[in-house]
């Protein structure tokens, strides 16, 4: 036997106990959700579960459960963590199922007080927030939502389970359908890069949408066991204008912010939104030139930036002259 494979059950528990440690033990009991953090602090209170962070975060117990499935003795271990990954996909559902009544507003609407809330109570999947005193309009967190239910039902987990959330469902196609052409306050919660509480289209919110867009298309919620009813539809024109519209925008994330380390997630995992290989590596080598740290990216890079350091360079050398 080949000695990797030998060591393979050795490297799953030790990660299996990581994620049990680190995301798992914090998994609320009755609605599935996780809190961005246990810290309240003087910034504010992050137990809330934020829609983007528990997506992130149940891919890696998702990723891992999909690993156990490649082995015969895995201690009942995959069952686990994939009753994990639909608790939490379903207490994310049924949290925005209960803001039904503003997806249908939102339609005819756009309105950023008839968007559907990124953050909700972690022990009830309440709203937390006013709908004045937040920026919930994030398409992409609603598109990113989508797009991994699409993945992980068509690796044969069930997260749909009525006709009833297979239509609100297929309504959330017409929520997000128009994302190439609706003002968002993006990944980052704060719109323009002032954050004056003004909205903009964003490039990440877009890809993300396309790709959920796509993702979803044509696929049967209820998997082998469903019917013509239960599968989602999506209008092509749809997903080309959100193509043309992204490419248009990049390498920049919106008017006022010229590149973001949001862009990363829809040129690569999980969106991989963009087609035209060189603008995904212009877009990446931009990101690494104008983000980059020692530790990791900045948020994003804006001109104001550099013109505020140009004339702080030049006022610094006329006084040293």
């Amino acid at each position: 036997m080949d000695k990797t494979v030998s060591q393979l059950p050795a490297r799953l528990d030790h990660y299996h106990h990581q994620v049990k440690t680190i995301i798992l033990a914090r998994q609320n009991p009755i609605t599935g959700l996780l809190p961005a953090s246990t810290a309240i602090t003087a910034h504010g209170d992050y137990t809330d579960a934020w829609v983007r962070d528990n997506v992130y975060s149940i891919l890696a117990v998702w990723g891992l459960a999909l690993a156990y499935r490649k082995i015969d003795a895995d201690a009942g271990r995959t069952y686990e963590l994939e009753s994990s990954v639909v608790k939490l996909m379903r207490g994310l559902l049924f949290a925005m199922m209960r803001q039904a009544d503003k997806v249908e507003q939102f339609k005819h609407s756009q309105l950023h007080q008839n968007a559907l809330h990124a953050k909700y109570n972690t022990q009830t999947g309440d709203i937390v927030v006013g709908e004045g005193d937040w920026g919930h309009l994030q398409l992409d967190a609603t598109a990113l939502w989508r797009g991994v239910v699409a993945q992980i039902t068509a690796s044969g987990l069930h997260i749909i389970y009525t006709i009833d959330e297979v239509n609100f469902v297929q309504n959330l196609v017409y929520y997000i359908g128009r994302a190439y052409r609706t003002p968002d306050y993006g990944i980052w919660e704060r719109g323009n890069k002032i954050n004056h509480g003004n909205s903009e289209l964003n490039a990440s919110s877009v890809g993300m949408s396309k790709a959920a867009l796509e993702a979803i298309n044509g696929l049967d919620l209820f998997g082998v066991r469903g019917s013509q009813a239960s599968v989602i539809h999506v209008l092509p024109d749809e997903i080309a204008r959100a193509r043309i519209t992204l490419e248009n925008l990049l390498p920049r994330e919106s008017s006022s912010k010229e590149i973001d380390a949001a862009l990363l997630s829809v040129i690569s995992f999980p969106a991989f939104a963009v087609e035209d290989i060189q603008l995904i590596v212009r877009t990446r080598n931009d990101i690494i030139n104008k983000l980059q740290g020692c530790y990791g990216c900045k948020r994003f890079y804006a001109m104001v930036i550099k013109q505020f350091w140009k004339i702080r360079n030049a006022c610094t050398t006329s006084l040293g002259n």
